[in-house]
């Protein structure tokens, strides 16, 4: 089984003329100002899946600022969900500074979406501010049976794109202690923190219920990205996500086959990680 644990999908509407919701959502287009940032519908993405063997992609929208956007995005993703059961679950994606952020967490999972994200913090990073944002969503999830949130993290060295947070290790370490009892993702390798993994004392206790996804991986790091997390001890941890439209799942596969890790390890990355994360096994 393959998983695709970090796809996004937007309303038609956005993809015909990205442009009208550039006002008063700086991240957006900060992201999508380029013609070149692919936006896509569900449509494209299960003619995606269908050319690359996915048998389930997780799907989200993005952290509008603007809560009518927000809105719109998840039912979309509520919608697909719906029309897909079998090949498609979804996220509810919002800015979590956003007031009714919480409400907007529990209307989604009551209308059987699988968790929250992608969560993301572009323009200030992990803050104090963005965790007490973050506190009553993290409450909704652990209270309707402890569903995942994933959170975009990114490495804080190396070169500039659009989308690369102003984060810290330091700030991603304390978003695993202030919520040590939620299931998190942390997207794109969790910027690297998964190497403090292998520290004797203190981490591995407060990463107990951290999960990193690949996403972008093919742009960041080489394919021996796959064998540090096997020797960090995480193969059980790691989640296939390719970003998608970013980058196609082929990329992805290559990566792992040019990797030396084990034909078990692989079937976890690839899905078995997600299917016992997410329930669906």
């Amino acid at each position: 089984m393959i998983i695709d644990s970090h796809t996004h999908i937007f309303p038609e509407t956005v993809k015909q003329n990205r442009s009208r919701y550039f006002d008063n959502e700086p991240e957006f287009k900060l992201l999508y100002d380029s013609p070149k940032a692919k936006i896509c519908t569900i449509d494209d993405l299960i003619e995606s899946m269908d050319t690359h063997r996915v048998d389930i992609s997780i799907i989200c929208g993005f952290p509008w600022r603007n809560p009518e956007f927000a809105v719109q995005n998840n039912n979309v993703i509520i919608e697909a969900a719906q029309k897909y059961p079998n090949q498609i679950k979804g996220l509810a994606c919002f800015d979590a500074a956003w007031e009714g952020a919480a409400n907007e967490t529990r209307r989604c999972i009551d209308a059987g979406l699988c968790g929250a994200g992608e969560l993301a913090f572009y323009l200030s990073g992990i803050d104090k501010a963005a965790l007490k944002a973050l506190d009553p969503v993290m409450a909704e999830l652990r209270d309707n049976g402890n569903l995942p949130c994933m959170i975009h993290t990114n490495e804080p060295v190396g070169h500039y794109y659009p989308g690369k947070t102003p984060i810290t290790l330091e700030q991603i370490y304390t978003l695993a202690k202030t919520f040590p009892d939620n299931k998190i993702i942390l997207a794109h390798w969790g910027g690297g923190i998964l190497f403090y993994n292998t520290m004797k004392k203190e981490t591995k206790a407060a990463f107990k219920n951290i999960w990193y996804d690949t996403a972008a991986s093919p742009y960041l790091y080489d394919s021996q990205i796959y064998n540090i997390a096997v020797d960090a001890g995480v193969a059980d941890k790691v989640l296939l996500g390719t970003d998608f439209p970013l980058l196609t799942p082929a990329r992805y596969y290559k990566d792992i086959d040019n990797s030396t890790i084990n034909e078990i390890q692989k079937e976890q990355i690839l899905g078995k990680n997600a299917a016992l994360l997410y329930g669906l096994i």
